[in-house]
């Protein structure tokens, strides 16, 4: 809780959110920005991404919330004595955002006070702690919502909106998040999560790009348009970037959804991974693809997921092919859940981290490979051990491949929902750069 305290207290950026669509909601009050920032930070309890100090209700008061890039929602803890404002506005039933919202949750029988989480003729939603699979029903209301237009080495000034859709959670719905966060903000790419209303509030561009950050240090996700500029004089221009398609998973992933809803997940379209630039042997590649009529398989991104994590096939076929290309480094016991570990005395170091064999994820081309290095591919753990940072997922999982947090750390990943594709920089270590440097404004 004093960590994360301190990282708003000292980065005075504003986390989140959401926004008003244009749909359902008022105009922001100055003129439009080009892009707006929030500032995050790795919580080292939970391994968790969060953003801290977005400025939310009447009177605005900082609200901390983890990232998500799944999600339909950002949603915040509504229980009595969690949520006072002034300037709430439920969302009627009937209208236009309720629809919108693909919801048949109506709350008509609320007794008591009016509040945040007690409204009658309210459109219901469903906020889900993505984190522990928990999820309940809770009015889905608009409110005030802040955020910086710049970043470093002070922020603001704030675009201001004077209403945006977000869902009332519970107390019960925060255990597992980090500590002192309010619940979690969604990036997906569902109608009322973050990217779209905020451009459809401040008219820019649907798109966002994020840049996770290790253990201590700071990292951002910017929505809109603005120079990926990083200290000291660092800039990633978006033609250096690498792209890929997002593809769509054509079943829904969400813990609730309706009949014929698709996944606001974002997947990409590897097709196969090398290990030190040679093909893994034995991977079954079927499951790499996502099987249209069940939704099951393929790869996606998850903030959520501290480590990637791999079908058991998978697994074995990296994890061995990872052994065979490390053999003259002295192993040690497996340290839960990595099952491939070494004496990380015996491990030099290089500019992108452990000097190990590199991991590529290769997509619609060669050109197209995502060259994961020591530094996202091995994991420091106790007494020493240096462990490959890659988790079981058993035999059936909804999708066979979930590139963790772990392994997008440092690197820039733009995200276009207009163009659907996924631009990536690989590791910002090559050009000596961290997301820590990143400015705007």
């Amino acid at each position: 809780m004093a960590r994360l305290a301190l990282l708003v207290a000292s980065t005075a950026t504003a986390l989140l959110f959401f926004l008003v669509s244009s749909s359902c909601c008022l105009a922001a009050t100055s003129s439009n920005p080009s892009a707006v920032v929030l500032a995050v930070q790795k919580d080292d309890a939970t391994g968790q991404y969060v953003a801290g100090g977005f400025r939310q209700r009447t009177p605005q008061a900082p609200v901390t919330a983890v990232l998500d890039l799944g999600g339909a929602t950002l949603w915040v803890d509504c229980d009595p004595g969690q949520y006072a404002s002034s300037s709430y506005a439920r969302v009627p039933c009937a209208s236009k955002p309720c629809r919108l919202a693909r919801t048949s949750a109506c709350a008509t029988s609320c007794v008591g006070a009016p509040s945040p989480g007690c409204l009658n003729d309210t459109c219901g939603g469903f906020p889900e702690n993505t984190v522990t699979r928990l999820r309940t029903s809770g009015n889905l209301i608009t409110d005030v919502l802040s955020l910086p237009t710049t970043f470093r080495p002070a922020p603001g000034p704030l675009a201001t909106a004077p209403a945006f859709l977000f869902a009332c959670g519970a107390t019960f719905l925060t255990k597992g998040l980090a500590s002192g966060a309010a619940g979690m903000a969604s990036l997906s790419r569902a109608r009322f999560a973050l990217p779209t209303q905020l451009a459809d509030t401040f008219r820019f561009p649907r798109k966002f790009a994020h840049c996770l950050p290790p253990a201590s240090g700071a990292g951002f996700v910017l929505f809109g348009d603005a120079p990926y500029a990083f200290q000291p004089g660092v800039e990633i221009s978006k033609s250096s970037l690498i792209y890929t398609p997002l593809l769509v998973d054509n079943v829904s992933t969400a813990g609730v959804s309706g009949k014929g809803d698709k996944s606001t997940e974002y997947f990409i379209g590897v097709t196969a991974i090398k290990v030190n630039g040679r093909a893994v042997p034995r991977l079954n590649a079927t499951l790499l693809a996502i099987d249209g009529k069940t939704g099951v398989g393929g790869t996606k991104l998850s903030t959520v997921a501290p480590y990637t994590v791999l079908e058991t096939s998978i697994h074995q076929a990296v994890t061995d092919a990872f052994a065979a290309e490390t053999a003259m480094i002295p192993r040690v016991p497996s340290v839960p859940p990595f099952r491939l570990c070494y004496d990380g005395s015996k491990v030099g170091s290089t500019r992108v981290g452990p000097a190990v064999p590199t991991v590529e994820l290769v997509m619609q081309s060669e050109a197209a490979s995502w060259v994961v290095f020591g530094a996202n591919s091995m994991v420091a753990t106790k007494g020493g051990a240096l462990c490959l940072a890659v988790v079981d997922g058993g035999k059936a999982p909804r999708t066979s491949v979930v590139v963790g947090g772990h392994m997008m750390e440092d690197n820039l990943l733009e995200f276009d929902l207009q163009g659907l594709r996924l631009g990536f920089s690989s590791s910002l270590l090559f050009r000596q750069t961290t997301c820590n440097n990143f400015r705007l404004g």
